[in-house]
């Protein structure tokens, strides 16, 4: 058993490390391991030691690689906050050639890694975005109705009528008998989408292993490249009693880089948030027509009342939009169902019972909330946090197509 151990210092396999330099949050990230062995076929059993509160799919790995080759082990980690993190070294366990000893070592891969926001949602979306520019979306791209002149071509068939410049076509000289000239619109570009982003107590919840913030923030940074994507100026404020954090509207695809690295340190806060100073920050700020999307939660009349005179101070002069992240969970309490044959002094159906009046109720305090604010003129999205950014990507897409700005 000795000598097996001894044997094994001289065969140890070598091990490096590969990690994303940029996490994302509530993503399954790759962490990838390359091992190379010597002279021997190794055996070995591999802890990493990945930062304390990530979730992980292997904790412990183990692996038999040939000897003189390399052999390449992937896992993934789930992390739940945004932050820099502590990453330490590797532990590895390897067994003797002739199976009497095991060789326990450290291999030194200490580092610091950062995690973002779900950048990975972000790349994601880009291709879809490109995808529809491209036309290979026409279903999509057939809706789009433009306001903006682009250019003059001849008529074809199917075209629109009401489109022929008849002053144009009266102007071809020694034309005669050709097509009539017919205009081509597009839609409006460089408009402004300005984007409120809540960060008080409502926003510190968790949903879904995530607090309501980061699906904000996700949210929030879909949100923007779709617009920069579509040629909008975005602007991003981040607000609770007062405005935390203002980035002015501004266009092109290197202001999405500024906003993640502005928005990336910003966690929420056990403060009541003040939507009125936020809206009232907006129209000092941006005195042309625009949209304005504000992201935050709601819990019942009452308390998103002052939301609601907020936000009815940006129209008619403002297309003001209001997006709320719902807990799915409530949705499932308000699911519950008893058993018709269940006693109803049991304790169990007797709080299933409860607990379902009470998600009933929630769900239809935030109905009535969503007619009020729908009667203001204000656009509602009221959806599962961990679904929102989708449907407000979409949301705001069908908007652009309508010009509704």
């Amino acid at each position: 058993m000795f000598v097996d151990g001894l044997r094994i210092r001289q065969h140890r396999v070598q091990m490096i490390r590969e990690i994303p330099s940029r996490l994302s949050i509530g993503r399954d990230n790759p962490v990838l391991l390359k091992i190379t062995s010597g002279n021997t076929n190794a055996i070995i059993q591999i802890r990493d030691d990945y930062p304390t509160g990530f979730g992980v799919s292997l904790p412990a790995l183990r692996a038999t690689v040939p000897s003189n080759s390399t052999q390449e082990l992937t896992y993934t980690v789930h992390p739940t906050q945004r932050g820099e993190f502590s990453w330490g070294d590797i532990q590895v366990r390897q067994l003797g050639a002739w199976g009497l000893a095991w060789d326990d070592r450290k291999i030194i891969q200490s580092l610091k890694v950062k995690v973002y926001p779900d950048l990975l949602g972000l790349r994601s979306l880009s291709i879809r975005l490109v995808l529809q520019s491209s036309g290979v979306n026409r279903q999509f791209r057939q809706f789009i109705i433009g306001t903006e002149f682009a250019e003059l071509r001849n008529y074809r068939t199917g075209d629109d009528l009401r489109f022929i410049d008849w002053k144009a076509t009266a102007r071809r000289v020694g034309a005669y008998g050709a097509p009539p000239l017919v205009k081509v619109l597009q839609s409006e570009q460089e408009q402004t989408l300005l984007i409120l982003l809540d960060r008080g107590r409502l926003m510190t919840e968790r949903v879904q292993g995530l607090q309501r913030f980061d699906w904000g923030l996700n949210a929030t940074l879909s949100l923007a490249l779709a617009g920069l994507h579509r040629g909008d100026r975005v602007g991003v404020g981040v607000f609770d009693r007062q405005m935390h954090t203002w980035i002015p509207p501004e266009r092109g695809q290197h202001h999405l880089s500024r906003l993640i690295d502005r928005l990336t340190p910003i966690l929420p806060v056990l403060l009541e948030s003040d939507y009125v100073g936020a809206v009232t920050s907006v129209v000092q700020q941006q005195t042309r027509r625009c949209l304005v999307v504000l992201i935050t939660d709601l819990v019942d009349v009452t308390a998103s009342s002052e939301l609601l005179a907020a936000l009815s101070r940006l129209t008619p002069r403002y297309l003001p939009f209001c997006v709320t992240l719902r807990d799915p969970l409530v949705d499932n309490l308000a699911q519950i169902t008893t058993s018709p044959q269940s006693l109803p002094f049991q304790s169990g159906e007797v709080t299933a019972a409860y607990t379902r009046a009470v998600a009933l109720d929630l769900l239809a305090q935030r109905q009535v909330a969503f007619a009020q604010l729908k009667q203001k003129g204000v656009l509602v999205l009221d959806a599962p946090a961990n679904q929102i950014t989708d449907q407000l990507v979409n949301k705001y897409l069908q908007l652009k197509a309508r010009n509704l700005l």
